[in-house]
């Protein structure tokens, strides 16, 4: 029991901390292209990559803990628990979303963006309503 509750505050910590960093990353994105100056680019693309590879990390361990608590609860409680299987598409939705921010960064390095600071906008908030939706899913834990 002791290390279900480790699994469970580890899971959460580094969901905060990748979180931090992909709610920051885009708004990074914004500033980048509707910056002008070749000197601020450079300063954008490095900040760019270290955050992105600097929560890459969290993200994983944050599947890591998140499986560890599954395989704790057992097999038995993961196929009853449909609410999670939804949790886990969203989750999954977040992934394929980090892994777009890794194509966005390498076209900011070659200098091919041809996306407005508005899309980077929109592009911005799309983690915050899977989160939000993720959250009423592992609290509220509705019987579908």
């Amino acid at each position: 029991m002791y290390e279900l509750l480790i699994y469970k505050a580890l899971h959460i910590g580094f969901m905060v901390s990748w979180f931090a960093g992909i709610f920051y990353l885009p708004r990074i994105f914004v500033y980048h292209a509707d910056n002008k100056s070749a000197d601020v680019d450079a300063i954008f693309k490095v900040m760019e990559r270290r955050l992105l590879y600097f929560v890459t990390p969290f993200a994983l361990l944050t599947a890591v803990f998140g499986t560890l608590l599954i395989v704790s609860y057992g097999s038995a409680w993961f196929a009853a628990s449909h609410w999670l299987h939804l949790k886990l598409l969203l989750v999954g939705l977040l992934y394929v979303y980090h892994a777009y921010c890794f194509k966005l960064l390498a076209d900011f390095k070659h200098n091919r963006n041809k996306r407005s600071s508005r899309f980077y906008r929109f592009f911005n908030e799309a983690p915050v309503l899977l989160l939000f939706a993720i959250i009423l899913l592992a609290i509220i834990k509705p019987g579908f």
